[in-house]
């Protein structure tokens, strides 16, 4: 009977109190689904440490976002694919043809290093803030050691972190995007610390 009792006032509580109390208890018990059971069963489901990831710079992004040109935006970066023998209608079958924006949050799934393929979009480490969201152009298998070589979508070219990337280095593999530009909502936050070149929206 305490147990009923209990539990109906604790639901109370959650969902009926118009109160303040129950506002703030509301959301309490939310963070705390959130950071206890949610994201510690996605991150046990997905294989990796990093089950969702926000989109914090301009790298992968194509003009016009989710109406961008893909003829035109090729038309302007194709030579840095083509030296790597990436050819137009390779790349129309990769995933993200389109690239992704600044505050996307993409979903992330454990990144396997046999079962990667170039046009893949990794996330890796490199001694940096934040790990890395670029695509993959070239793999190399030197006894069962898997490297790989990324490139942003919006970049001129590689940064010198992103030609060889070990295996240890894997975070993951973002397999769609999941909410585009709601990861400004944190991002927002942490603006003012970026240098000016980084701020704002990706144009």
């Amino acid at each position: 009977m305490n147990l009923k009792k209990g539990w109906k006032t604790f639901w109370d509580l959650l969902w009926k109190d118009d109160s303040f109390k129950g506002w703030l208890f509301s959301v309490i018990f939310m963070l705390a689904f959130i950071l206890l059971i949610f994201f510690p069963v996605l991150k046990l489901i997905t294989g990796t440490a990093l089950p969702l990831a926000i989109v914090e710079s301009c790298s992968m992004y194509h003009d016009g976002n989710l109406i961008s040109n893909f003829n035109e935006w090729w038309e302007e970066h194709d030579s840095k694919y083509s030296s790597e023998q990436i050819i137009k209608s390779q790349f129309q079958e990769f995933i993200f043809k389109n690239g992704f924006n600044k505050g996307d949050i993409l979903f992330i799934i454990k990144a396997k290093p046999e079962k990667l393929k170039v046009g893949d979009v990794i996330i890796f480490n490199a001694n940096y803030r934040n790990p890395i969201i670029h695509r993959v152009i070239t793999i190399e298998n030197q006894n069962g050691e898997y490297t790989f070589s990324t490139i942003g979508d919006n970049n001129n070219g590689q940064l010198s972190i992103e030609k060889n990337i070990k295996e240890d280095q894997l975070v993951g593999k973002a397999v769609f995007k999941l909410a585009p530009y709601l990861g400004w909502i944190k991002l927002a936050f942490f603006e003012h610390s970026k240098s000016e070149s980084e701020r704002g929206l990706c144009n």
